[in-house]
């Protein structure tokens, strides 16, 4: 069977075409385009100018996977496309281009959870039988695990995600978002030196990130004021934006491993499986792996090409619904921006 797959729930516009062999086997990729909209530096991306990005590139898009795939439309079995969580309006230009291409095709439709079609994309992908996931993306922070047809949170973010944190201090500092911001402050973070206290909230299996926004913003406003006047203690050395952005990682990737530790406890499990945008930081797979390792288990983590936003993961994670008799009639197929992970029955899974 093949699914092409729609993604937009953020910012990325993926497409993804995706085969599931009939007599089982490991699923193959046989496209996975994306197009992302990079707003100027020092500001976001608004749904209205993201959702006009989708409709402008899902055409060529749709034709280039498909080009790229070696098919044509009489060979896709289905159309899948993220139903939520995101962006509104975002959500909603890549729902109306299913709809659009059901029906000229002919082709049944599937909704899509974006972060379930994070988790099989990246147990496909890794190998992965039973792990505790760490899900982190900019607009989700959760902390999963199987069990019963359900993937269960056991921990989340209270307030803003750990990627919008991120995004929003690549705001602050008025850094490029192209590639991502993320990214951007990742490269600097591996030239700071210097950990500055932070705020370190967690309570229980949950986390939150917005006093240590608020305290690293201070922070750079300090520094902004006289960039040589703040010095280490210790060492003399000149506090830089870069040590701002070594110090917002340590904290907050140490946040992540804490309550990954412990659902790994509860759960008996030794494998992580680190799945969203910010999966693909190597200081955040560094960490969780010396835990993971001290545990005697493993980490498990794909690139950017299945961490970032994509199509392909939406196909995979539709494919696996529809080949149990899941669809979405066209009446119901439309997009929310709150769909909780656990609200989906995995029935792909026995």
């Amino acid at each position: 069977m093949i699914a092409l797959g729609l993604e937009g729930s953020a910012n990325k516009l993926g497409v993804g075409v995706i085969l599931h062999p009939p007599k089982g086997g490991p699923a193959q990729i046989l496209a996975n385009i994306r197009h992302t909209f990079v707003p100027p530096p020092g500001e976001g991306f608004l749904p209205k100018d993201t959702a006009k990005h989708h409709r402008s590139w899902i055409v060529r898009l749709v034709k280039h996977a498909l080009k790229e795939a070696g098919i044509v439309v009489a060979d896709v079995d289905c159309i899948c496309y993220t139903k939520g969580p995101g962006m509104g309006a975002p959500l909603q230009s890549v729902a109306i281009s299913a709809r659009i291409l059901s029906l000229l095709w002919h082709k049944e439709l599937v909704g899509v959870n974006h972060c379930v079609g994070h988790i099989e994309m990246g147990r496909e992908i890794t190998g992965a039988q039973n792990p505790v996931v760490l899900y982190v993306s900019g607009g989700n922070t959760q902390v999963i695990a199987y069990a019963s047809q359900r993937y269960r949170i056991f921990g989340e973010v209270l307030d803003i995600a750990v990627g919008n944190c991120l995004d929003r201090f690549a705001r602050t500092l008025n850094i490029s978002n192209d590639p991502a911001p993320g990214y951007n402050i990742e490269q600097m973070a591996k030239k700071g030196r210097h950990l500055l206290d932070l705020p370190y909230t967690v309570k229980g299996m949950d986390c939150t990130f917005a006093g240590i926004l608020t305290s690293i913003d201070a922070l750079a406003a300090k520094l902004e004021q006289d960039p040589t006047a703040w010095t280490d203690e210790t060492t003399s050395d000149v506090i830089t934006r870069e040590d701002l952005c070594f110090s917002l990682q340590e904290t907050v990737f140490a946040m992540l491993v804490e309550i990954t530790e412990r659902a790994m406890a509860h759960v008996g499990s030794s494998q992580v499986l680190i799945v969203g945008g910010v999966g693909c930081n190597e200081r955040l797979q560094e960490m969780m792996g010396i835990m993971a390792r001290e545990r005697g288990g493993h980490v498990y983590a794909t690139d950017e090409r299945f961490c970032i936003d994509n199509g392909i993961m939406i196909a995979h994670a539709g494919l696996l619904a529809y080949q149990t008799g899941y669809v979405t009639p066209l009446q119901d197929s439309t997009c929310t921006q709150r769909f909780r992970t656990d609200e989906v029955l995995v029935k792909w899974r026995g």
